[in-house]
């Protein structure tokens, strides 16, 4: 399990420590009639992004902690586990247990983000959040120091295909210069519509995580698009 890299009580790490482009498929866009194979067809991927939705916080439904160990036991990637689910305070540490070396949730949940980012620390995972493409970046800024990784949508969170939507970029600049103004060690990482099309505008707005699912696995050579992808980003990085 990856060790939080803003935590002052932690020994610094980071699961990416060459700086360059992090590409993590979504296996909500695998078939899971075969996830074995589909986790080994991703191979060259750096982390695996695990979208979990409960049909409350988000009108889809996909699985729950029992499947995030599945996977776990299937890879010793990094698992990038996405909570779109309400209270999640009650969930995370269930999540850790089952593997999530990141835990990502969303800021309208819950009342107390910073307290619940603290919590996934002293859990040992990396914390982080994400908000809807409706919900203002400015409003987090000032507790930016308690999280390890920012995930910011680019399509409405629930459902895989969706279209990229670029005005979320203006929220990764900002986040790019308030980080690098504070000399923070955060991840912005990217989720929505991401494709050859797209990555290189994600990556020259100041991403270094993109998330990456219909475009990986829909491809005739899943490991092929993911260093395709990454190359790409890391052209204009």
């Amino acid at each position: 399990m990856t060790t939080p890299t803003n935590n002052p009580t932690a020994t610094p790490g980071t699961p990416n420590a060459s700086n360059a482009p992090i590409i993590a498929p979504s296996i909500l866009a695998a078939n899971f009639a075969h996830l074995d194979r589909e986790i080994e067809a991703i191979s060259n991927a750096d982390w695996i992004h695990v979208d979990i939705m409960d049909g409350h916080f988000v009108p889809n439904l996909s699985f729950g902690p029992d499947v995030t160990a599945t996977v776990n036991k299937l890879t010793d990637k990094t698992l990038d586990v996405h909570l779109m689910i309400e209270n999640p305070e009650k969930w995370v540490e269930r999540y850790i247990e089952a593997g999530a070396d990141t835990v990502i949730f969303h800021v309208e949940a819950t009342n107390n983000p910073a307290a619940l980012a603290d919590r996934i620390r002293e859990l040992g995972a990396r914390s982080a959040f994400s908000l809807r493409p409706g919900t203002p970046i400015e409003d987090y800024l000032d507790i930016l120091e308690h999280f390890d990784e920012v995930l910011i949508m680019s399509v409405e969170p629930g459902f895989g295909g969706q279209s990229f939507m670029p005005d979320q970029l203006e929220k990764v600049r900002t986040l790019r210069r308030i980080i690098d103004e504070k000399g923070l060690d955060i991840t912005i990482e990217i989720d929505g519509g991401i494709s050859l099309d797209t990555i290189a505008a994600a990556a020259e707005a100041g991403c270094d995580a993109f998330v990456a699912g219909s475009a990986v696995y829909k491809a005739e050579d899943p490991n092929q698009m993911i260093q395709e992808l990454r190359n790409t980003a890391a052209a204009v990085r």
